[in-house]
């Protein structure tokens, strides 16, 4: 199997929780909790909210739960990565999307004892860049099984070019 799929995963993952961490620390350091900056105005506020709960601040204490939850996601990206070896693009950076997602609210919870939102669309409850990128990972994921995730002649879990099942193909010298 080729190295391209993992070397995606773990860039997309690695990318995802490199700016998420470094996001939350610097909203931490400039933004006193509870401190709101405007960056577009009417429409989009640096807001320093300090999340006990789950998504929308819903079951405010419950933290065990929710670590709980972002280890079984981790473990089950983990297993479907030893038993199904994705390969096809959007889904391997879907997978890479949840779990740098997960990971990065896995570590607030675990050292802070609670997540660190800022962005604040006012619609919408405040949220940070593991949860964006937990939201479009699992958006790709349900569009791949609604709409169907297979290649042409290729199988659900080709790499452009390659059929299913078999080795990345060689470019020839003739």
């Amino acid at each position: 199997m080729s190295s391209r799929p993992a070397l995606r995963f773990v860039a997309t993952a690695g990318a995802v929780l490199a700016v998420d961490q470094a996001s939350k620390a610097a909203v931490r350091h400039w933004l006193p909790l509870g401190a709101s900056v405007p960056v577009i105005d009417g429409a989009l506020d640096l807001t320093h909210v300090r999340n006990t709960g789950a998504a929308f601040g819903l079951f405010p204490g419950a933290m065990a739960w929710f670590m709980l939850s972002a280890v079984i996601v981790l473990a089950g990206i983990a297993f479907v990565w030893w038993r199904h070896a994705p390969r096809d693009p959007w889904t391997v950076v879907a997978l890479g999307l949840i779990a740098g997602g997960a990971a990065g609210n896995l570590i607030d919870r675990a050292f802070l004892g609670g997540v660190t939102d800022f962005f604040d669309v006012r619609v919408w409850p405040v949220f940070n860049v593991a949860d964006v990128g937990l939201d479009i990972g699992v958006a790709i994921v349900v569009i791949r099984l609604l709409f169907g995730g297979e290649r042409e002649g290729g199988g659900p879990h080709a790499e452009p070019g390659e059929a299913a099942g078999s080795e990345p193909r060689e470019a020839s010298d003739g």
